[in-house]
């Protein structure tokens, strides 16, 4: 399992808007995975809310560039948004063990292969583009 800590070397893409980004992504969830039952669904909800809004920059990031996998990338950021909502909505009908349970054990797994899998080619494609 994947701890949610922020890994300079593994996780930095030499691009400060998605390192920034990106490092409060993994700070929340390692605030989450310590929070208390009554911490745990506005915390949870300000995850979701920090991730909708990471996904909209990268995305406009992404077209203003004219990133070629710009869809494919986006198919991903669509399925994990549904998903967080899907377990924001689970929590508030009383799941918290499972949304827990998703959050230390799915989140640090998914954020650290998403990363390595699916932000190396956009960034790159940024990288060279003109300033």
């Amino acid at each position: 399992m994947k701890q949610a800590q922020w890994d300079a070397e593994r996780h930095s893409l030499g691009v400060d808007e998605l390192d920034d980004s990106h490092r409060d992504f993994i700070e929340q969830v390692a605030v989450l995975i310590a929070a208390s039952n009554a911490e745990f669904p506005s915390l949870f909800q300000a995850l979701v809310t920090h991730t909708r809004e990471h996904f909209i920059a990268e995305g406009k990031l992404m077209r203003e560039a004219k990133y070629p996998g710009l869809g494919v990338h986006e198919a991903e950021h669509h399925r994990v948004l549904g998903e967080l909502q899907q377990l924001n909505r689970s929590l508030k009908h009383g799941r918290l063990p499972l949304v827990r349970a998703y959050v230390k054990e799915g989140l640090p797994e998914w954020f650290d292969t998403h990363l390595a899998m699916m932000n190396g080619a956009p960034v790159a494609f940024l990288k060279k583009q003109p300033m």
